[in-house]
């Protein structure tokens, strides 16, 4: 499938959601619209797992015929269902009776079956409880099929359902479905609500060109950069990973460049996120033994992975990317003052957390690992608890770069933000400062980064460029006199010097433009004189 039609895909599947959500929030309609688009995914794959695993006995039917052939398998064979099902959950970890199958449902939304809804909510009720280990459990958890969002009655609810299911079953015709496809239409349908969330977007969706920034950032190899991309990844960790974009694409961009990752991690506080981040790793063929995705708050440290008492055990990542919630007002306790992650640098103020986020992934980066964190400007210049946190991040040589971003870039908060990239064995004495404020173009609800300013963000931190107006290596001596203030415009100046004047030269141009002038009017005059008009003075 092109990716021309990977994008129509995701603008038909858009325009269905736009056209029938009604007066429903985006958010509401959001869960529901996803849910149906991961049940597809996870009946085409159950499918063709069934059908490699029954060989021959997996009946065969005609393109006419709307019949699901496993419908008819379990009918014939009900003395075999079990054996069946164990072998699926031991292949595909899950297990999705016919009925609840997405060819069924759809059949039942075509022909307006008023069970719809009840077979729904078995069917996702019996994929979280029937299936293997955590990974499935819960991921429905949030869809209310007896909202009153939806109808008011239940007759009202399943009709609405069988009116969405039918236009997404028959927008999914016209394409290909294949799992790069529906992924990236996941994906896309995501970018598009999180554009029609206002605020709550930044709960769980961060724009792409920045997410390119950060997995790029994370993914170089720092060892040889003139050898691009690193080969392998141990472990890469987002603390506060929203729908998991920003995870995936790391995972892409080192399988682009013929490498492999071992294990992707990510936290997520919020329920409906959480399941969203769950399905859409699954959407993009990464595997359930393949990431650990954990409901939890970051900043208690809830994670028994990572608070496993015994150093040697405790996993330490390669990579940690992260968009955490900007001045997060949070409550430490007294205890936390001892946390492993806090006591070498101090607590963050309770009226910002955004330092406590980043001690909390830096605590957990491999010495040699790197570490990208979106923030707000403020960590940069505050003071106070912040101020004496950055300077011992500074004097410790743990701040690499600090990348200045346009305003306006997301769908949640119109102010301008930055990237913190830091290492635990920094090998320049310096800190390299980018100011990409007003390198943007101009769109109609939020600025855009190009790629071609995504591409020159990237080069000048690979390569440690220094550019007039745009980057500079600043020594620690010289932040030092600042007094540890990371503000951008403190290192890099974009005033443009005015051209020097020459007096000389612009007077001999005023008199010759006066000489001009009255030539002009003599000549005007003589125009007016044989007009019989008077003339000009």
């Amino acid at each position: 499938m092109t990716d021309q039609n990977q994008k129509q895909l995701g603008k038909t599947l858009w325009s269905i959601a736009d056209q029938l959500r009604g007066a429903m929030n985006a958010d509401d309609f959001r869960d529901y619209m996803l849910s149906f688009l991961f049940l597809r995914y996870l009946s085409d794959n159950y499918e063709t797992a069934a059908k490699k695993e029954l060989g021959k006995d997996y009946p065969k039917v005609s393109d006419d015929d709307r019949r699901v052939p496993l419908t008819l398998w379990y009918a014939n064979n009900p003395e075999d269902i079990p054996v069946f099902e164990k072998q699926m959950r031991r292949k595909v970890h899950y297990v999705i009776e016919p009925p609840h199958l997405w060819n069924s449902i759809a059949n039942m939304a075509r022909t307006q079956d008023g069970e719809l809804l009840n077979t729904l909510q078995a069917g996702f009720k019996y994929i979280e409880t029937e299936s293997f280990e955590s990974t499935f459990q819960g991921l429905f958890s949030e869809i209310n099929l007896g909202s009153d969002k939806i109808g008011r009655t239940y007759a009202d609810r399943n009709d609405k359902l069988c009116t969405v299911i039918q236009k997404i079953a028959e927008g999914l015709a016209e394409f290909s479905t294949n799992i790069d496809a529906l992924g990236d239409a996941y994906e896309y349908l995501i970018g598009q609500f999180a554009a029609g969330s206002g605020k709550k977007a930044g709960e769980f969706y961060t724009p792409q060109q920045i997410s390119d920034i950060l997995s790029a950032i994370v993914t170089l190899d720092s060892h040889d950069p003139t050898t691009g991309l690193k080969k392998h990844l141990d472990s890469v960790l987002d603390f506060a990973c929203g729908s998991g974009s920003l995870l995936l694409n790391v995972r892409n961009r080192i399988k682009k460049s013929g490498g492999t990752i071992g294990r992707i991690y990510g936290q997520e506080k919020n329920i409906t996120t959480y399941n969203l981040a769950r399905m859409n790793m699954l959407l993009h063929g990464v595997k359930d033994s393949e990431f650990d995705i954990y409901h939890g708050d970051t900043l208690t440290n809830d994670w028994d992975i990572l608070r496993e008492l015994n150093p040697a055990k405790k996993p330490y990542f390669d990579a940690i990317v992260a968009n955490p919630p900007f001045s997060y007002r949070w409550d430490p306790t007294d205890a936390m003052r001892d946390d492993v992650r806090f006591k070498n640098h101090g607590l963050a103020p309770k009226s910002a957390a955004d330092f406590a986020f980043l001690l909390h992934g830096f605590h957990f980066l491999k010495d040699e690992g790197v570490m990208a964190i979106i923030l707000p400007h403020g960590v940069l210049f505050r003071g106070g608890a912040e101020e004496r946190i950055r300077t011992k991040l500074l004097t410790d040589g743990h701040i690499d770069t600090v990348i200045g971003l346009p305003a306006n870039l997301f769908y949640s908060t119109g102010i301008p933000v930055c990237i913190l990239v830091l290492k635990k064995c920094k090998k320049p004495d310096d800190v390299l400062f980018i100011n990409a404020a007003e390198h943007f173009d101009n769109g109609k609800r939020q600025n855009q980064l190009s790629p071609e300013h995504i591409a020159k963000i990237i080069e000048t931190y690979q390569f440690r460029k220094e550019e007039l107006r745009y980057s500079r290596r600043v020594t620690m001596e010289e932040i030092e006199k600042n007094g540890y203030n990371l503000n951008i415009s403190r290192y890099i100046s974009t005033a443009v010097i005015e051209p020097e004047i020459d007096l000389k030269d612009t007077h001999a141009n005023l008199v010759s433009i006066d000489n001009n002038i009255q030539k002009a009017v003599l000549r005007h005059n003589e125009f007016l004189k044989e007009l019989g008009l008077p003339e000009l003075p």
